[in-house]
């Protein structure tokens, strides 16, 4: 059976503390369409090259998240996030002084990358303890950040490069994440009855577990692109700046309206919550794929239409994936169980922006990485559609607690 949270209380507070740091984890790594642009003028660089910064970044935290999960599992959540906290605002601040790209590999995205890492698993983990009917909309409301802050740092980015350079807003940006680590002291003592095992690997043995990771593997190759790229698809439909970096801006607010819509409709129950997941990514990947045919128009609001309609279907899927986790694997395993699927989903976040990278370099334009970047959405749903008792009205039953978990 799964576990009951209060669905209340602290839980409301560790909410904001939520909020707070996905505007400073997942908030600052969608600003990076601003400083890709920045970056391939500065050093000269290819769009893959660039590309990999994110990727890096990206892949770093999702890989590192198993580490986190089972450290918070270990040693509490508190001094994990804590410390995740650190290294996210050291890491933005050593890339301010960087000389060459490789310097960004290693700051922005190993050292930034690890704090994202440490703080992400541990810090949804201890928010879906705490709610069960009311799981997806208390993770919709926490992850809703994510949305605000694209719409407001992407123009304010964009004044503090314009104003104090690139190094002068990733100083600025480290010095944001530094507010990481009070959100972690929010956290308070937790009993190991509640997140029973450290690593979970026993769900590497379950299929409903295994298809949502290979799903979940092929929403992240396509999920980061429009970020870090739709600034440039804009300024390449010959748009100014600011209404390049607006298009991300509007993204965002529309994001904020789809994750709450989506928490909401999720709790109604009308719809087994996989069904749901299913067909957001479908949506996602067609929303994905219209950003560049919305260019061929010439219309500056065609193409923010077309990129608030991504916004929100990126806002409804975002915290289905995590959501679902519990049906699957039941709180006791949630921790170790989302550390794992964020490390064995890293390899496509690794490999997906810089493939969209590559084809606008062989390309001359970004039509066609779009166009890949949805295509690999539509899989992820078609995936999903294998899930054991796919087609039934109800959920199945949790999995046995087995001997592998640690």
């Amino acid at each position: 059976t799964i576990l009951e949270g209060p669905d209340g209380g602290w839980g409301w507070v560790l909410v904001a503390a939520l909020f707070v740091c996905n505007t400073l984890v997942f908030g600052l790594m969608r600003v990076f369409g601003i400083f890709f642009v920045e970056f391939v003028h500065y050093f000269g660089e290819s769009a893959q090259a660039i590309s990999w910064i994110s990727s890096i970044g990206v892949a770093t935290q999702q890989f590192f998240s198993t580490v986190g999960a089972a450290l918070g599992n270990a040693y509490g959540a508190r001094v994990v996030v804590m410390a995740g906290g650190f290294l996210t605002g050291l890491g933005l601040i050593l890339a301010s002084q960087a000389t060459a790209v490789f310097h960004l590999y290693l700051t922005m995205g190993v050292i930034t990358g690890l704090g994202w890492g440490l703080v992400f698993a541990p810090m949804m983990a201890t928010v879906m303890a705490h709610f069960t009917r009311r799981r997806t909309m208390a993770l919709g409301l926490s992850l809703s950040s994510i949305g605000l802050s694209a719409f407001a740092y992407n123009p304010l980015f964009q004044l503090l490069i314009e104003s104090y350079t690139w190094r002068g807003a990733l100083l600025i940006a480290g010095a944001l994440a530094f507010n990481i680590i009070p959100c972690g002291a929010l956290i308070g003592p937790q009993k190991h009855s509640v997140v029973s095992s450290y690593m979970a690997l026993s769900v590497l043995l379950e299929r409903p577990y295994i298809t949502l990771v290979l799903a979940t593997s092929f929403m992240n190759a396509g999920f980061f692109v429009p970020y870090i790229h739709l600034v440039a698809l804009g300024r390449g439909a010959r748009f100014s700046d600011y209404q390049a970096a607006f298009l991300v801006s509007s993204a965002g607010i529309a994001d904020i309206v789809g994750r709450l819509f989506s928490g909401w409709f999720t709790d109604l129950g009308y719809f087994r919550m996989i069904h749901v997941l299913t067909t957001w990514a479908m949506l996602l990947g067609l929303s994905i794929a219209l950003l560049p045919v919305s260019t061929l128009t010439g219309s500056y609001l065609v193409v923010t239409v077309a990129s608030v309609l991504y916004g929100f279907c990126s806002g409804a899927l975002t915290a289905l994936p995590f959501s679902i986790l519990p049906q699957i694997v039941g709180v006791g395993r949630v921790m170790g169980a989302l550390g794992l699927l964020q490390m064995l989903e890293s390899g496509a976040g690794l490999l997906g922006t810089p493939l969209s990278g590559y084809l606008r370099d062989i390309t001359g334009e970004f039509f066609i990485s779009f166009l890949v970047a949805g295509s690999f959405l539509l899989v992820a749903g078609l995936i999903l559609t294998t899930q054991p008792h796919f087609f039934s009205r109800t959920d199945p039953p949790l999995p046995p607690k087995h001997p592998l978990d640690l």
